[in-house]
């Protein structure tokens, strides 16, 4: 698979924050922290990566299944976590993977720092003691940077993911240029993002997808655009350009 240049990351307003990027396979991300917490972060990618690999490893259905699966009480958190995200909004469990590791390596830096972003292919897991905001990606669409999202402390931690029909190279059997989900769990976010953008055929669909999305376990607001046309719902204060 070849790397595909992550253009949309200067979009999220990091402040004064440290900023360093690492990779493990299909993990790629850009963190910001207080002080450089490269070597935690790393520690705790490789931590996450191993729970997950080695879960696959004894229950392959887990990297496949494109339905939810049953919860197992006896798996790591992070599985868990995945589980019961994917039962939640109906999707697989890999539906929540990116969303996942950010959420759980950002809990892990919010020990030794008070502000931390994390962006995982998209998907983000923050708190900071400042307001953030977030530039939305939609690949093609005229709205490409031109709507964004204004996350406040008082919202966070917050997980903010994207999914999308058009851009990248996540499953999805939508044709939404993006479909942006806000919770408290980027876990969740991720899974739930997924679920709503497989409801997006067209710009009709645009508010059936909300009205159904908002109701999911754990959503707090979300985005949807397509083309030049977009939605909102819930907790969501846009920004436009």
């Amino acid at each position: 698979m070849s790397y595909q240049e992550r253009t949309y990351r200067n979009r999220v307003s990091q402040n004064s924050l440290t900023s360093f990027s690492l990779c493990v396979r299909e993990t790629d991300l850009l963190i910001g922290c207080d002080t450089d917490l490269s070597q935690k972060a790393l520690e705790s990618v490789y931590t996450y990566r191993g729970f997950i690999e080695s879960y696959i490893r004894m229950h392959p259905d887990f990297l496949t299944s494109l339905a939810p699966l049953d919860d197992d009480d006896i798996a790591p958190p992070i599985i868990r976590d995945m589980l019961k995200a994917s039962l939640a909004a109906n999707v697989g469990p890999m539906a929540s993977v990116a969303g996942a590791i950010s959420e759980y390596v950002g809990k892990d830096l919010l020990k030794l720092s008070e502000n931390v972003i994390i962006e995982n292919g998209g998907d983000i897991y923050l708190k900071t003691q400042e307001n953030v905001r977030v530039a939305v990606y939609a690949g093609n669409s005229p709205l490409t940077y031109k709507i964004g999202l204004l996350l406040k402390p008082g919202q966070m931690p917050l997980g903010v993911c994207t999914s999308s029909g058009t851009v990248g190279h996540s499953l999805s059997f939508g044709k939404a240029d993006a479909v942006c989900v806000l919770s408290r769990s980027s876990t969740m976010a991720d899974a739930a993002a997924t679920a709503m953008g497989n409801m997006v055929k067209g710009k009709e669909d645009i508010r059936t997808a909300l009205e159904k999305g908002i109701k999911i376990e754990g959503v707090s607001g979300a985005l949807i655009v397509i083309a030049d046309h977009f939605g909102a719902i819930g907790e969501v204060e846009l920004i436009v350009r």
